[in-house]
This record gives C-alpha cells, sequence and structure tokens, in this order.
C-alpha cells in the first residue's frame, strides 16, 4: 500500500465514522506515524509503505474513528507555538484559549514595562505574578511563562492527575521553576495573603445537562469535571467573582473564557460583586469567548 493508497481509504472510513476534516485527520496520523511533517507526505505519495507501518495505521485509524481524540492518539497538541502533551486526565486545549493566553502575556509584559521605567520604586525580578485557576495540561500558565520572563505562576487545579501532566509539560518546555502547582478545589487553598497582579482562568462552563449533547470526542475523552459547570454552567464564575477580589493586586486584572451565549449573564454575575467588566473579547468566529475584569 502506498502513501496516498493509506491517505484515500482511511480518508473514507474515517468520513463514515462521522469524523470532521476525515483527510486532515488521516494525514495527520499516518505524518506522526512516520516522523514526518504533514507536507512532505505530499512528495512521498508513492512510497511504498512497510507492512508493520500498515498494521500500526490501521490501529490508529481505527481508535480515531471510535472518536478518541486525535490529541490522545497522538500525545500531544500545539498551544502557543508550545507542544503540550494530553491524556484522558486533562482537557484538549482549544485554539480559542490561545486568544486568552495572549490577552494574559500582553497585560504582564506591559505591567513590566511600566515597572522597569519606574525610579522610585523599582520591582524586584519575579515580582510580577499570576494565577492560573483550574489549569488542567498547564497551557496556559506555562505559555505565559514563556512569554513574559518577568513573571512568577502558581497554578491551582482539584485533580492531582492533571497536575501531573501539567508538571511534566512545564519541567519539558523549561518552565517548571518559575510554577508553583497546587492542588486544591478553590482559591482558598493558596497561602493566606498571597496576591496576583493576573488572575487567569478557562474555567468548566458546560451546563451539566449539556455534556451530553456534545461531540463524542469531548463528552467521551475529556474529563467531566474540566466540562461540567453546575446547571447553567456559571458556577465557578460566581466561585471567582465572590472570592477572586481578594487574592488580586491593586490594578490587576482577572480574564476568564466562558461559553457560548453566557456573556450577559457572566458580566451581570461579575458586576453584582463589584468588579468593573472592562472589555468582552470576540473569538477567532466573533463569537464573545473572553472576559476581562478589575476592581472598582
Amino acid at each position: 500500500m502506498t502513501v496516498l493508497e493509506a491517505i484515500q481509504r482511511s480518508s473514507e472510513f474515517l468520513a463514515k465514522k462521522g469524523v470532521d476534516s476525515p483527510r486532515l485527520q488521516t494525514e495527520l496520523l499516518l505524518a506522526h506515524l512516520l516522523g514526518l511533517p504533514r507536507m512532505q507526505l505530499y512528495l512521498n505519495f508513492e512510497r511504498v509503505l512497510t507492512e508493520e507501518d500498515v498494521n500500526k495505521f490501521r490501529e490508529l485509524v481505527k481508535r480515531r474513528g471510535q472518536r478518541e481524540p486525535l490529541q490522545h492518539i497522538v500525545g500531544s497538541t500545539s498551544f502557543c507555538g508550545l507542544e503540550i502533551a494530553v491524556n484522558r486526565n486533562v482537557l484538549v486545549p482549544r485554539p480559542e484559549t490561545e486568544l486568552l493566553a495572549e490577552r494574559g502575556w500582553q497585560f504582564l509584559n506591559q505591567l513590566a514595562a511600566e515597572t522597569s521605567k519606574s525610579n522610585t520604586h523599582p520591582r524586584p525580578l519575579h515580582a510580577i505574578s499570576a494565577l492560573d485557576f483550574g489549569t488542567g495540561s498547564g497551557c496556559l500558565a506555562i505559555a505565559l511563562a514563556d512569554k513574559c520572563p518577568a513573571a512568577l505562576l502558581h497554578a491551582i487545579d482539584s485533580s492531582e492527575q492533571a497536575l501531573e501532566v501539567a508538571r511534566q509539560n512545564a519541567a519539558r518546555l523549561g518552565a517548571g521553576d518559575r510554577i508553583h502547582f497546587v492542588l486544591g478545589e478553590d482559591l482558598q487553598t493558596l497561602p493566606n495573603g498571597i496576591v496576583f497582579n493576573l488572575i487567569i482562568s478557562n474555567p468548566p462552563y458546560i451546563p451539566t445537562a449539556e455534556i451530553e449533547t456534545l461531540q463524542p470526542e469531548v463528552r467521551d475523552f475529556d474529563p467531566r469535571q474540566a466540562l461540567d459547570g453546575g446547571a447553567d454552567g456559571l458556577d465557578f464564575y460566581r466561585q471567582l467573582a465572590n472570592k477572586a477580589s481578594k487574592r488580586l493586586s491593586a490594578g490587576g486584572k482577572i480574564m476568564l473564557e466562558f461559553g457560548d451565549g453566557q456573556a450577559k449573564n457572566l458580566a451581570t454575575i461579575f458586576e453584582s460583586e463589584n468588579w468593573v467588566v472592562e472589555e468582552i473579547v470576540e473569538d477567532y468566529t466573533h463569537r464573545p469567548r473572553i472576559l476581562i475584569a478589575g476592581r472598582s
């Protein structure tokens, strides 16, 4: 079987299984197996696969046909240019979360630049700090550490299995010494008195009753605790709106990703707790996706 034949047959199989973008998914799986950049496959269409490669590829395609996420099969995903390992213990990072990370590091770098210009109260190196609430794979905390060398990070999650994935990602990507991982359910787990310039989070925001309607890749493979936001999907936002102000330093901000149709209710929740909603940021599809707020 040639590379082209493998791609054609497997694409048809995945299409019948209801997998989105079956040709792309097939090419990514084969490129992973062969250790090639995906575009190199087009220069190797006539290459004959070994029997071992054919058998291994069939197994990968079978798993994808069972709706196991591509990222789980290959073991990682790209996030802000960083290769983040993922498995069943963590949420697979979405592209829109990269926008949240970008807003976060832009704010931290701006703060670092403003502080460095101050001659009266110079800030020590790494005195700028951020908290990633519900860190999962660690993607947000690691991206902030990578893009803002002046920042120290805390990352909290209620799952020890998720934290182990996050620790390994941070260590492999050279950020392990700048991120303090904390096992806990809420902000009260953190030491008393510690405050942050930025609190950032992509918390669970799917209403409980809607989880069963999600695509199988999400419903059956992402950890439920990383999806379930309570009856209306807003439980974690209420917690943050009520508690996070005590963990925010003067001039600090909170930045949160949220789900479709939640912008208005989310703004109301934060304004009722005396936050100033500064901006609602749209994602790549022009849907409201990120709330940015500060204290009044």
